[in-house]
């Protein structure tokens, strides 16, 4: 009796235990949950698993918890059907709700991208590729972005949006204009140069204008974050000593101002020579603006360099990252640049390059 008297005491208490879990993922999954996103745009990308979709809302904030909705699609074995696009979810919204939205499917909507380091002639291609917004030409596309107005107030200085459209992803509306694109680009960038950002470029007593064309180069010619600092000290020492930058991100660039640039990522004499003020090669100091969109940690990089002697630095032929060695001589610059044409030969014999 005393045993059975236990294992029903037992019996009870799991059933309790059970019951309250039960209430639990029942409420959790039934209550509107108030996530003040209603205008936050949340993609679902084409086969995610649902642990994936459950994990992006709950980053986006659009559901408390993952646990209940977990198993309550493992409950449902699979006869959830979510469908990929893009969402916007009312708020309140219980995750029941925000599921069944799932089902119904979001809207697929175009959209653009633009890498850290792109310059004008690549987002005008990108623009003229999306066909709802209608533009007949890269040189239509590129109109817009020649036009400084949108940035005057905090650039008096920019002779068009280069450097100022924020590398990010865009998603194009069934409304949306190609200048309403452009000056979403603007407003990205005018939300990251926030009140910090301004108050360390007032600090720095360097025009914002030569912040951003810093940031542009460091954003081509470094391909490590950690690396950024670094390649902001040589920029600044090379322009202490009267020193030429020639570095091959304004001499590409150059290229493409002339519709030169052959797109192959390869530099050849003509552009070396070719007489441009954005030449590095040829010109002392900064080019005139910047040479592409940087990113935030190019930004920063800009304003706070590391504090080195070094004037050069070359490809690392030991790795495969994108990472340099760096030089304060010539002498050892040119034996690194040597290291390297030796390393790229026997890649080329191996086949490999």
């Amino acid at each position: 009796m005393r045993f059975l008297s236990g294992f029903i005491a037992v019996l009870l208490v799991i059933a309790t235990a059970c019951g309250a879990a039960g209430f639990w993922i029942w409420n959790e999954l039934n209550e509107p949950f108030a996530h003040n996103r209603p205008d936050a745009l949340v993609t679902i990308s084409r086969g995610a698993s649902s642990e994936q979709i459950i994990a992006t809302l709950k980053a986006n904030g659009i559901i408390r918890e993952e646990l209940p909705l977990k198993l309550y699609l493992r409950l449902q074995r699979g006869t959830s059907t979510m469908k990929a696009g893009d969402y916007r979810f009312a708020s309140p919204m219980s995750p029941i709700q925000v599921l069944k939205e799932l089902e119904k499917g979001g809207t697929e909507h175009e959209r653009i991208t633009v890498p850290e380091g792109w310059t004008k002639f690549e987002i005008a291609r990108a623009l003229v590729a999306i066909p709802s917004l209608k533009l007949k030409s890269e040189s239509e596309a590129l109109r817009l972005l020649d036009d400084p107005s949108p940035i005057k107030d905090i650039d008096p200085w920019a002779t068009s949006l280069e450097g100022y459209l924020f590398p990010d992803t865009y998603f194009v509306q069934a409304d949306s204009t190609a200048k309403g694109l452009v000056l979403q680009m603007v407003n990205r960038f005018r939300k990251v140069y926030d009140e910090k950002l301004a108050a360390d470029v007032k600090a720095s007593k360097v025009p914002l204008h030569n912040i951003v064309t810093t940031a542009s180069i460091i954003e081509t010619e470094a391909k490590l974050d950690s690396e950024r600092p670094i390649v902001a000290s040589v920029i600044y020492n090379r322009i202490a000593k009267g020193m030429r930058l020639s570095m091959d991100s304004t001499i590409v660039y150059a290229s493409k101002l002339a519709g030169k640039w052959r797109y192959d990522g390869k530099v050849y004499q003509s552009d070396l020579d070719r007489k441009s003020p954005y030449n590095s090669r040829i010109y002392k100091g900064l080019p005139p603006g910047p040479v592409g969109s940087p990113g935030l940690i190019s930004l920063k990089a800009a304003l706070h360099p590391a504090t080195t002697n070094f004037l050069y630095y070359v490809r690392n032929p030991d790795r495969q990252d994108g990472a340099h060695n760096y030089y304060s001589s010539a002498a050892a610059f040119d034996k690194g640049v040597e290291a390297l044409r030796n390393w790229e030969k026997v890649q080329r014999q191996k086949g490999l390059r």
